[in-house]
């Protein structure tokens, strides 16, 4: 993970994603590079999700993330959506 990325703006990340999900965070807490969807996923987050995030990302920071590639990119883990956010300037 980019080390100019504090642990406070990990951690926001990381409730901004449980709160759009309307989710718990799972037993042991949400790890920085744990996948947010797919089969080893302890979220079980779907498409649906995705857009949730998404749709949150672009009201709080102002990042839209129009291209489906660049969002599952983007949403792999919160360590990728954070260095998505730093290098969109938005972090």
């Amino acid at each position: 993970m980019n080390d100019s990325i504090s642990a406070e703006f990990i951690a926001s990340l990381k409730a901004m994603v449980l709160e759009a999900v309307e989710k718990d965070a799972p037993p042991g807490g949400l790890g920085d590079d744990e996948p947010l969807f797919g089969p080893e996923a302890r979220l079980d987050l779907d498409s649906l999700d995705a857009l949730q995030v998404s749709m949150t990302i672009q009201q709080r920071f102002g990042v839209r993330m129009p291209d489906s590639k660049e969002t599952r990119r983007a949403l792999a883990s919160i360590a990728h959506l954070a260095s998505h956010l730093v290098q969109a300037g938005k972090a």
